[in-house]
């Protein structure tokens, strides 16, 4: 049911960021003197909610991402580790998984297509099919980077492409195919599509790395047939993913050597194609991500600009730059903020540039996941509270008391604890998580639903509350008693819960995801 809303833009408090993340991360534009609760009607009753601060909330575009190994099965969970990792600062041992929202799979189109139309994920014993269903059985969606460069790495590419003539660079034993060349785009169309036809879920898969091209897949060192074919490459790969990929966000690195033919990735002047090679990719739905969050030294003014352009427009999906096994990041991080053999220095740098950038998501990647757990859990914990968002209702004013076909009206303030926002402004999502009402009877069945059209979740940002007041109808509705509850969920679903609430569970949150709020009876 639709219901009239009026949105009132409510104060910003004290920033509990300090001041350096009050200047990255607050909308201080916006905000304004008045404290008060807004319209709060004499004939409803009041519910104030706190939020919980520490709950895991496995929301889509939110938290923890932790990274897969490719080419393995559901051992790799035994393998590294992670069901069994100790913290310190616990002094108990934990599973890894409980901490994330989602896993991220870089792999590559030969694993996925090692013969021409026969895919790994129609065989339910082939590595990637039990690997991504032990991801799913964990509550957990998946997310993938499929890579088709294979320098530094072993052959990425079918061979099957090769043999219908495609060309290709770098060596015999480990093709590599122009991205320009026209065999292998038909090819990888294919595969695309297949892919599409198998991912586009958003209740499986979180976000595909849609490009995939250049050096480890990160757009950068490429090399084309023709050079000239830099734009057109950009447009046919990304123009392919956004009609492939409708439901689930497709994200582009957003770094200064994007699409370049230069091969040195610490390059430190910024070609002029940058830019408008980036806004193609935003132009066709693309999110944002960046693979070098800190690395003072390649993460930097370019960078940040584009970070501040897009903020709270596109989220920021962050990805540590440095490998604190095998790089020297004490020697060759400008900031010299990195002690030699502190992989925990690491962790804090990359904390504090995901904080000023307001990012959506942080990860537990290969060889660094057990330094964030054994020496720097407290941000792992941080992240949780602070990052990404954290949406909740700190007070509803509501009816316990109406005649059957009346209107009534509620007032209802939000608030977002994360530094982040929550993306629903983006061409996947198009708005489809949205307030909603409910009434329950007494088994805690929904009886019937009021959605909230007008709420716009992608507005909510921390430290500014945001009031509608809301007038429904509640003609159809039964004589009895009921109860109200509140929820965000996802209009595309038939209106099921759709996002987490930052809520305790003990205070009358349901298995469902409705919080349940006072009780009314219809007259």
């Amino acid at each position: 049911m639709r219901m009239n809303c009026k949105r009132i833009m409510m104060p910003l408090g004290v920033l509990l960021f300090g001041a350096m993340v009050a200047i990255a991360c607050s909308n201080s534009e916006s905000e304004t003197e008045n404290t008060g609760d807004g319209d709060l009607l004499a004939e409803n009753v009041t519910v104030r909610i706190n939020p919980n601060k520490t709950r895991v909330l496995r929301n889509p575009l939110n938290g923890w991402v932790l990274y897969l190994a490719r080419e393995k099965n559901e051992t790799f969970w035994e393998e590294r580790g992670y069901d069994h990792m100790y913290v310190p600062d616990l002094a108990k041992y934990v599973k890894v998984s409980d901490y994330a929202s989602s896993c991220y799979l870089r792999t590559n189109w030969k694993t996925l297509e090692p013969q021409k139309g026969k895919y790994a994920w129609d065989d339910p014993n082939s590595d990637i099919s039990r690997i991504i269903k032990s991801v799913h059985d964990r509550g957990l969606r998946i997310a993938f980077r499929v890579l088709v460069d294979g320098r530094d790495q072993t052959q990425n590419t079918p061979e099957f492409v090769f043999d219908d003539g495609c060309k290709w660079y770098n060596n015999e034993n480990n093709k590599c195919p122009y991205p320009d060349d026209k065999v292998f785009q038909k090819h990888y169309e294919d595969f695309v599509e297949a892919f599409g036809r198998q991912y586009d879920d958003p209740d499986k898969v979180d976000f595909i790395d849609g490009y995939g091209l250049g050096k480890w897949g990160e757009s950068h060192a490429m090399v084309y047939a023709n050079n000239e074919n830099k734009f057109p490459v950009m447009e046919w790969i990304t123009a392919l993913y956004a009609r492939c990929f409708t439901k689930v966000p497709l994200v582009i690195n957003y770094h200064r050597m994007l699409g370049d033919t230069y091969q040195d990735s610490w390059q430190e002047t910024v070609p002029p194609d940058a830019e408008p090679l980036l806004n193609i990719a935003i132009n066709n739905g693309y999110i944002l991500r960046h693979d070098a969050f800190g690395m003072s030294g390649y993460y930097k003014d370019w960078e940040k600009s584009i970070a501040r352009k897009w903020r709270y427009k596109l989220p920021i999906i962050m990805e540590g730059g440095w490998v604190t096994d095998t790089h020297r990041y004490w020697y060759f991080d400008d900031a010299y903020r990195y002690r030699e053999g502190h992989p925990e220095d690491v962790r804090k740098g990359e904390f504090e540039d995901s904080m000023l950038e307001c990012v959506n998501t942080m990860d537990f990647r290969l060889g660094e996941t057990e330094s964030w757990f054994e020496k720097a859990f407290s941000y792992v914990q941080r992240f949780i509270a602070e990052g990404g968002y954290r949406l909740y209702p700190d007070m509803v004013s509501l009816p316990v008391s109406v005649n059957g076909g009346q209107d009534v009206t509620i007032v209802h303030r939000w608030r977002n604890m994360g530094w982040g926002y929550c993306p629903t402004n983006i061409k996947a999502w198009n708005q489809k998580y949205k307030v909603a009402f409910a009434l329950l009877n007494d088994n805690n069945e929904v009886k019937k639903i009021f959605v909230d059209e007008q709420s716009d979740l992608s507005t909510w940002l921390k430290e500014a509350p945001t009031t509608y007041t809301t007038k429904l109808s509640m003609k159809g509705v039964s004589v009895g008693a009921y109860s109200w509850a509140v929820g965000l969920v996802d209009v595309t679903k038939d209106n099921e819960i759709g996002l987490e609430m930052a809520v305790n569970q003990d205070d009358n949150l349901l298995n469902s995801g409705w919080l349940k709020l006072k009780t009314i009876t219809v007259n």
